[in-house]
């Protein structure tokens, strides 16, 4: 039985295994979070618009837009977040088990740019030491934060 499924898979080549692959596996949305940090080695959080109220501060996050190379969506999500510049540096983690969503942290590090927020996602910006984080901070980011601080 398998080698015949496998003959018929070759045969389907191109398109159609292409239609098959779509209609029969998961589709994923792709959230790229930024650890950025600025040459002091403090870590910038915002305090977020539509997040829980008992949660709030985070790390500069969004969705992946098609084509897009993950690290570049770490620059634009900060430059549209708060209108800083950042370059891209090492991947810190990469996450699944979400339900159609796959999550990719980078760090990322301040050069520049005016502090201008998009008044309507984010409510505050700040940078904090690593060792005094806000209260209100999702774990998963405070995770993030520690894995890339030198001990």
């Amino acid at each position: 039985m398998k080698r015949v499924v496998a003959r018929a898979w070759k045969l389907l080549r191109g398109p159609l295994q292409w239609r098959i692959l779509w209609l029969t596996q998961a589709k994923f949305m792709i959230g790229v979070t930024g650890v950025v940090r600025n040459e002091q080695g403090r870590v910038l959080l915002l305090k977020h618009r539509m997040w829980p109220d008992s949660r709030p501060w985070g790390l500069p996050t969004g969705f992946a837009v098609k084509g897009e190379e993950f690290p570049q969506t770490v620059v634009r999500e900060v430059r549209e977040e708060t209108g800083l510049d950042v370059v891209p540096g090492r991947l810190v983690q990469v996450t699944s088990g979400y339900r159609l969503r796959a999550e990719i942290a980078y760090e990322a590090l301040h050069v520049g740019g005016t502090l201008k927020l998009d008044g309507f996602e984010i409510l505050a910006a700040e940078w904090f030491s690593p060792d005094a984080l806000p209260e209100g901070l999702q774990e998963a980011h405070v995770r993030l934060i520690r894995a890339g601080t030198p001990a």
